[in-house]
């Protein structure tokens, strides 16, 4: 796709996208538009950022995540596999009767540090492990994922005031900036930009990147570390990222790529961006929510 930093974290984005794909149809689920526009995120965490254990999830001096827009949870779920937290075949599961691989992420899943529902939570969350670790005097860090959408939300910007207050410096908030919610395009639901500008009048170190370039993130990533403020990443992406045809469509906020057709077609055009031969779905059809 252009960009990478490195062919392992190339290699790590495609393949959650190409499971991701995978899972939703497989599930007749929703929210794939949202999970691959964070694909990228994901894969420079796992690949070159986060210090963390899969054969010991709860390994003390781990790094924390929380994947605050839960709602996309196939991308993190194909993530966490990949990097070994639980086995892959477990992925078919997804959608299924009995299932830990609900449709928002969960903390019964390996890896996963809360469980969501409700959007605007999370950055609260990441604030109270953060602060946490500064009075334990421990060297992890917290990094939260949100998408632009929960940005509508209250007690995003309470949180926001709570971390510049309490100089969170060990937190980092990443916003997935693809410009698109539920019902429309953000900037007509409820106006969020200047993001950065608003950021900075709280007190934050504010930094805007393209969220599909991997040396862009992880440079920023690198330069969130501080002594004295928390840092807000907002990395431009493209909701459907890698398809053509699900790319700044909204319909496929909650559509899944129901028929073979469309998921082979999907996947043929992943496998093209990334010049990779194609391979056809490793999971079979058929499993679906009860």
């Amino acid at each position: 796709m252009g960009n990478g930093l490195t062919q392992d974290t190339e290699e790590l984005a495609y393949r959650i996208r190409r499971l991701a794909l995978e899972m939703v149809h497989r599930a007749d689920s929703s929210h794939i538009g949202g999970a691959l526009s964070v694909a990228d995120i994901l894969a420079v965490l796992y690949g070159r950022v986060l210090r963390v254990r899969p054969e010991e999830p709860e390994w003390p001096e781990r790094d924390r995540l929380v994947f605050s827009k839960g709602h996309a949870c196939t991308a993190l779920y194909a993530a966490l596999a990949l990097k070994g937290f639980f086995p892959l075949e477990e992925l078919a599961d997804f959608g299924s009767p009995g299932t830990r691989l609900l449709g928002h992420v969960s903390h019964h899943v390996p890896g996963v540090e809360w469980s969501t529902g409700s959007l605007g939570h999370g950055l609260g969350l990441a604030c109270g492990q953060a602060l946490a670790a500064l009075r334990r005097g421990a060297s992890w860090r917290v990094f939260a994922v949100l998408s632009d959408g929960e940005l509508d939300e209250g007690s995003t910007w309470e949180a926001v005031l709570f971390a510049a207050h309490h100089r969170l410096g060990n937190l980092t908030a990443i916003v997935d900036r693809n410009r698109q919610q539920a019902l429309g395009d953000t900037e007509n639901i409820l106006r969020l930009e200047d993001i950065c500008a608003k950021l900075r009048a709280f007190g934050w170190q504010a930094l805007e990147v393209d969220g599909h370039d991997h040396r862009a993130l992880l440079s920023a990533l690198e330069a969130a570390v501080s002594d004295s403020a928390p840092t807000c990443i907002v990395a431009r992406t493209v909701k459907g990222c890698g398809v053509d045809y699900m790319e700044n469509r909204l319909e496929w906020h909650y559509r899944a790529p129901k028929t073979r057709e469309l998921l082979e077609s999907a996947l043929r055009e992943l496998a093209q961006r990334y010049g990779r031969p194609y391979e056809p779905p490793s999971m079979g059809d058929g499993g679906g929510k009860g």
